[in-house]
C-alpha cells in the first residue's frame, strides 16, 4: 500500500459559512460547494476547491460531535486532519494494521464526505497528525 495524492485538508471551524468567506477574502478561494450535513459523523461539511486539492471545512453538529472537544481546545478552529487517496481502502487498512498503526472506530471503512469509503489512522501513530485515507474516486 502506498498513499496517493493529497485529496484535502480538513479544518475544524465553529461556522463553515463564515470560514468559507474568510478563505475567499484572504486567499481568493472562490469555488465553494454547498454545505451538507453528515449526521453519522456529527459534522456539517463545506468543500472549497483549490487547483490541486480541496479544503474541507467541518462544523460540529451538536455537542456529541467529535469536533466539539477539538473546538473546546481551539475555539477559533484549526487544522483537523489531512486526507490522502489510496487505490484500495481495504488493502490500505490491512497495511496500516500490519505496520502497527491503529485504525479508529471499529476498523471498518465507512462512506465519507466524497461518497467513497474512508478510514482514519490514529494521530499517535502518525506524529500527532490525524490521517484520513480514502478510496480513490473513480473519476481519477
Amino acid at each position: 500500500m502506498q498513499i496517493g495524492r493529497l485529496n484535502h485538508i480538513g479544518i475544524a471551524t465553529p461556522d463553515v459559512e463564515a470560514a468559507a468567506r474568510t478563505w475567499a477574502q484572504l486567499y481568493g478561494a472562490i469555488r465553494a460547494h454547498d454545505a451538507f450535513d453528515m449526521p453519522r459523523q456529527g459534522v456539517r461539511v463545506k468543500f472549497i476547491d483549490l487547483p490541486n486539492s480541496q479544503i474541507e471545512l467541518l462544523e460540529p453538529l451538536g455537542e456529541a460531535s467529535p469536533l466539539t472537544g477539538f473546538l473546546q481546545r481551539f475555539p477559533a478552529g484549526g487544522q483537523h486532519h489531512v486526507c490522502f487517496e489510496v487505490a484500495d481502502i481495504l488493502a490500505a487498512r490491512d497495511a496500516m494494521v500490519e505496520r502497527g498503526a491503529r485504525v479508529l472506530g471499529d476498523g471498518e471503512p465507512y462512506i465519507g464526505a466524497h461518497g467513497v469509503p474512508v478510514i482514519f489512522v490514529h494521530p499517535k501513530d502518525t506524529g500527532g497528525v490525524l490521517v484520513e485515507l480514502m478510496q480513490q474516486p473513480e473519476e481519477h
